[in-house]
């Protein structure tokens, strides 16, 4: 697929992690021994030099398990109140699990005005610069507790895109509960095959995007992972789906040897990122 030292040398890296990774499958509870794996991770690439952010969903899971929920709320209000609670749970657990590491890590809550409005934008970017310049590692959610239809960006798997525009990173990686793009639902399709290489998108590979999850936890589907391709590749980032069922994928990424897609980086620079997403995600 690639050289082994590819990814060795990438300087600044966004990783998204759905809620359907974080939970027991059984319970729906979190699986704080995946999210202390996943810390140590990240750790890691910190310690090789790199700056870390992570793009972490799961607040209105927790906080719907706080509450004793059974289902996923489906009214606006409901799904606020579970955020509040769920999101102060969720950082707690990162702040504690990431001191253990003698790393620093740091909340940032956005909304599509962070992206679309030029100084909340590039308020924004600063205080991505100054929290890597000062070793932090910048935990990335969607303002859920306040947004409304008019103020969200869609989906995590959108933000974590957006987010890897706004910093200028040069890598992005989504754990998702599927190995990567195939060219069939591999959950039905037994024949269906692993795209390993993306070389550049096109409409051969919208067709292969499936809209289900397969679980009631998340809202992206493959689709909005090849939107957020189109927007990381467009910015001049490499994007990477892998399998979050063991995220010590993310040390087989660094190391050029891992089962997943690659969707190779397409810098343009006539292309404005907040025009196409006004066009063709909001």
């Amino acid at each position: 697929m690639v050289t082994n030292d590819y990814f060795k040398y990438k300087r600044r890296v966004v990783v998204k992690i759905g809620s359907s990774s974080l939970q027991h499958v059984q319970t729906g509870d979190t699986d704080y021994i995946k999210i202390e794996r996943l810390v140590r991770e990240l750790c890691d690439l910190r310690n090789r030099g790199m700056d870390v952010c992570l793009v972490s969903s799961g607040a209105i899971a927790v906080g719907r398990k706080a509450f004793g929920l059974q289902d996923r709320p489906k009214d606006i209000s409901t799904k606020q109140a579970c955020a509040a609670v769920g999101q102060a749970r969720l950082m707690m657990t990162y702040q504690r699990l990431f001191a253990e590491y003698n790393q620093t890590a740091a909340q940032i809550l956005m909304t599509k005005n962070t992206i679309f409005e030029e100084e909340s934008r590039m308020n924004a970017h600063n205080t991505f610069d100054e929290l890597f310049r000062l070793g932090a590692i910048p935990v990335v959610n969607e303002n859920d507790t306040v947004s409304t239809y008019e103020m969200k960006l869609g989906d995590n798997d959108t933000l974590s895109a957006l987010v890897a525009s706004l910093i200028h990173a040069d890598l992005l990686i989504l754990l998702s509960d599927i190995d990567g793009l195939y060219t069939d639902d591999p959950r039905q399709n037994p024949d269906a095959k692993l795209v390993e290489v993306v070389e550049k998108m096109d409409e051969r590979y919208d067709a292969m995007a499936k809209e289900s999850t397969g679980s009631d936890v998340g809202t992206g589907g493959m689709a909005t992972k090849l939107t957020a391709a189109r927007i990381a590749t467009m910015s001049g980032a490499d994007m990477i789906i892998a399998n979050g069922q063991n995220v010590g994928v993310i040390h087989d990424i660094i190391e050029g040897d891992f089962r997943g897609t690659l969707f190779r980086a397409q810098k343009n620079s006539s292309i404005d990122i907040r025009s196409y997403v006004e066009q063709h995600v909001l």
